[in-house]
């Protein structure tokens, strides 16, 4: 059996999917980051492996997410693809006739617009958290209710109060003033999830236009509070896939499918998994934008470059 692996190490979560040449979900990993991408690429290997159906061959392996070149480096990539067309092919895969893609991470989200299966548009938002899962994550400790009850009882609001969600100070401020007034928490958490609605549709959607069918994808559509809240201020149906989760990794692995059917591929192998690698940055100083250099290391010998504004890292050999 031919297999392709898809991995989308973001700063919160790593996804790891396998997916058989038809384009099936074999087996997937999902893992907190926790500030350690190369470890969790590592240990997202090892749990791939041991689910490995017997006679399975990997014929070819992408990466995506904002970690994407250093998982690239560490798994023998053959193709290192961008967030945006990773999740808009996972989303046409499921859903072939979709014109709206939303994708709420961790640390950014992200609008994207197909028409007649090709992206046309996108928004991102890499800058402020209150559009983010973090926003909900951090609340939700403020609260003392764990993120996966927080959707649910979100759920059992019929008064929400509307709290600042342009900024997480201010909504925070704002959600504590609400509860010395006294009013419910389960209120107060739809309330929240309204506000982060607000910022996503006001800042990552803005002059966009929004037409169904609308997929939503990403950690955040566990929640069910926001898709509520989404539907609710764009006054349709809104399709979350069974998979939404690691919609990244099943994207990247679906094309990776395409670049490498009819050549070998460059995966390192699982071995990988038990490999000591090392991470360095240093300052180019080759011209005034003074860009920070990520490089990654084995045995003492630099393997990759990357970080600048140009490609002259990129391009640099390295021995």
């Amino acid at each position: 059996m031919e297999a392709y692996l898809g991995a989308d190490v973001g700063s919160v979560t790593t996804k790891l999917a396998l997916i058989s040449a038809e384009g099936e979900l074999v087996s997937s990993v999902y893992l907190r980051t926790q500030g350690k991408p190369i470890a969790m690429v590592q240990e997202g290997l090892r749990l791939i492996e041991q689910r490995l159906p017997p006679g399975v061959v990997i014929r070819g392996v992408g990466t995506t997410g904002s970690a994407r070149y250093l998982a690239g480096v560490i798994l023998g990539a053959d193709l290192v693809k961008n967030e945006i067309t990773s999740h808009a092919v996972a989303a046409l895969h499921y859903v072939p006739d979709v014109q709206t893609v939303i994708e709420i991470g961790g640390q950014d989200s992200k609008l994207i617009i197909v028409r007649q299966g090709v992206v046309v548009d996108f928004g991102m938002n890499t800058v402020c958290a209150a559009g983010t899962g973090s926003f909900l994550d951090h609340q939700a400790l403020r609260l003392g209710i764990g993120i996966a009850e927080f959707g649910q009882r979100a759920l059992e609001s019929q008064t929400p109060v509307r709290l600042a969600g342009r900024c997480t100070v201010f909504a925070e401020s704002d959600m504590i003033h609400k509860q010395q007034l006294g009013h419910r928490i389960e209120d107060i958490l739809y309330g929240l999830c309204q506000a982060l609605v607000r910022n996503y549709l006001n800042n990552v959607g803005l002059g966009k236009e929004v037409l169904s069918p609308v997929v939503f994808q990403g950690g955040v559509a566990f929640n069910r509070g926001i898709l509520r809240a989404l539907e609710e201020s764009l006054g349709t149906k809104i399709i979350v896939p069974s998979h939404h989760e690691i919609m990244g990794a099943i994207g990247v692995a679906l094309l990776v499918m395409e670049e490498c059917s009819l050549r070998p591929s460059k995966f390192e192998g699982f071995s990988v998994s038990q490999v000591s690698y090392g991470t360095t940055s240093f300052e180019c100083k080759a011209c005034p934008n003074l860009c920070e250099i990520a490089q990654i290391s084995r045995d003492d010998k630099v393997l990759a470059r990357w970080g600048g504004r140009c490609d002259l890292w990129e391009r640099a050999t390295v021995n």
